[in-house]
This record gives C-alpha cells, sequence and structure tokens, in this order.
C-alpha cells in the first residue's frame, strides 16, 4: 500500500502542473500563436529528457512515438493552448473533469481494464464537485474555447491509454522524450507555415515558456505516464481531478475573490472522488480476489503494471 501511495503522490503532480499551466499560458504567452507556443512547448522538454536518457527508439517504437507525440502533444498542446487563451482558468481545467470517465471507458476497450465501482463512483462525485465549483456565476463562456478543451481532454484520454497499452515495452522516461519530441517536430513546420517567423519574446514569456516546457511538461508528463504504468487507469484518471481542482484555486485566487461555499463543497466533492478512486488495499485473500476480479491485477501489490500480459500486449 505504501509502495501505491507514492505512485499516487508522484502522479498528482502532473495534473496540478497542468492545472497551473493554464493560468500561465492565459496571463503570459502570446495569444495568436498556439501552434509555435505549443512546439515551444513540447520541444524543448522532448530534448532535454532525451539528453538525460539518451536512448534512441527502436523497432515499432519510431511509429508508435509518432502516433503518440501527435495525440499527446501536437494536437493536445494546441488545443489545450486555444482553450486557455479563450476561457478563463477556471472553465477551461473544468472541462477536463469528463476525462476520469472517458479514460475508464476507453481503457476498457483498449487493455481490458474494468473500471470498478468505487472507480466510476469517484468519477460522478468528482465531476459533481466540479460542475459545482464551475457554477459560480461565469459569464460569456467562449464556444470555440469550450470545444478546444472538450476536443483535448477526448484526443489526450485516448492517448494516454494507447501509451499504457505500449508501456510495457519502452523505459517511462525514454518514451515520454521519444512522445514529446515527435510531437514538437510536427508542430514545427506547421507554425513555420501557417503563423511565420517566430517574434521576440518579452523577459516573463521566455520565463513563461520555460516553467510549462520544464515543469508542466518534462516533469509532469513523466509523472503522468510512470503512474500510468503503474496504477489503474480508473485511479489515475481521478488523480487528474486535481487538474481543475488546482485551476478553480489559481484563478479564484489569482482573481482575488474568496471562495464561496459552493464552490468549498465543489472542492471537497473533487477530493472526495479522488479518494475513492485510491488503489485497493493490500489485504485478504478476498480483497486481492475482488481486485483482480476488477481488473487491477498486480496494481494492488505495487508491484508491477496493473494489466495481464495478453490483453495489454501491442497486436
Amino acid at each position: 500500500m505504501e509502495a501505491n501511495a507514492r505512485w499516487v503522490a508522484l502522479t498528482a503532480v502532473a495534473p496540478v502542473a497542468w492545472g497551473t499551466n493554464y493560468f500561465v499560458t492565459h496571463e503570459y504567452l502570446p495569444a495568436d500563436r498556439p501552434l509555435s507556443g505549443a512546439a515551444l512547448r513540447a520541444l524543448p522538454a522532448g530534448l532535454l529528457l532525451l539528453a538525460v536518457h539518451g536512448q534512441r527508439p527502436r523497432g515499432a517504437w519510431w511509429w508508435r512515438s509518432a502516433v503518440l507525440g501527435l495525440l499527446n502533444v501536437s494536437v493536445f498542446f494546441v488545443l489545450v493552448y486555444v482553450a486557455s487563451q479563450l476561457l478563463p482558468t477556471s472553465v477551461a481545467s473544468t472541462v477536463m473533469a469528463v476525462s476520469p470517465l472517458t479514460m475508464m471507458l476507453i481503457a476498457w476497450l483498449l487493455v481490458s481494464e474494468r473500471p470498478r465501482a468505487t472507480h466510476l463512483a469517484g468519477a460522478v462525485v468528482g465531476l459533481a464537485g466540479v460542475c459545482l465549483m464551475l457554477l459560480t456565476g461565469v459569464r460569456g463562456v467562449s464556444v470555440p474555447g469550450v470545444l478546444a478543451s472538450a476536443a483535448a481532454m477526448l484526443t489526450s484520454s485516448f492517448g494516454y491509454i494507447l501509451a499504457k497499452r505500449w508501456s510495457a515495452e519502452a523505459d517511462v522516461l525514454a518514451s515520454t522524450a521519444w512522445q514529446l519530441t515527435a510531437g514538437g517536430l510536427f508542430l514545427l513546420p506547421a507554425a513555420a507555415v501557417v503563423e511565420g517567423p517566430p517574434g521576440a519574446l518579452s523577459a516573463s514569456q521566455v520565463l513563461a515558456f520555460g516553467y510549462v516546457a520544464l515543469v508542466a511538461t518534462a516533469l509532469a508528463f513523466v509523472a503522468w505516464f510512470a503512474g500510468l504504468r503503474r496504477l489503474p487507469a480508473g485511479t489515475v484518471g481521478l488523480i487528474g481531478l486535481l487538474n481543475p481542482f488546482t485551476g478553480v484555486l489559481l484563478g479564484t485566487a489569482v482573481a482575488a475573490e474568496a471562495l464561496t461555499a459552493q464552490q468549498l463543497c465543489g472542492l471537497a466533492l473533487v477530493l472526495a472522488g479522488v479518494v475513492l478512486g485510491r488503489p485497493a488495499r493490500r489485504g485478504s485473500g478476498h480483497a486481492r480476489a475482488r481486485a483482480v476480479a476488477d481488473g487491477e491485477g498486480e496494481a494492488v501489490s505495487g508491484g508491477g503494471p496493473e494489466q495481464g500480459p495478453t490483453p495489454c500486449r501491442p497486436r
């Protein structure tokens, strides 16, 4: 159980960092350059991880890195950038609250990981909490921004579970580096054609890009994919609720607004949803048998990827 708690804590780094990314992007990065902005977020992070690890893709991982880089980086980063510019921080991060349910469904289809009842309950409770936080009088919400955020949620949910399906055959640090580098390389020519040469950046923009590349990307994605490898997708998806949790708290703090009773109740529900999705305790044979039947496998003991070898092997 202690091992699982450590993996949960590590995985939580990602959604907290992503929750802050909405604010940094909205406040400090150029609003009219989503392609170059996404490239400057992805490519430095990928090259840094490549320099740290130094391993190149082999065999099928060349095309897998391209597919995952397109889904989890190129498309996802551009959509998040657009959503961050068009929506308030709290709203942009709140749309992602649907991702736990989406990830559970996709994991069921792709890696035969049936969601536990507690995972489903946690997702519903957490989503209710996020909706409660959102319904606080926010007006003039951009429809294109909401659509961009929803598309980002769907794209990343599919990409994350696909990465989980293939994760057993590559080191987490290496596969994350390959995805980020491939995604950044896809974005460079698109940015050059659509947006033209990059303009001069101010000191605050350089610092902001440094933060989103190093913390909200390199560190966050390594933590996220490590968690996906070791924990059930339902648990990881619910940990992702800390993304809107952080976004709402940060948006409220920056706006110098006091949290209302409604928002506090919403925050409490989000945390309750995350707690409901925690890995099952290692205990009696009955508890372990039930966990295995629910698709957790070895994740109960913290000793390795929870999926069984047959359904999760690449075909």
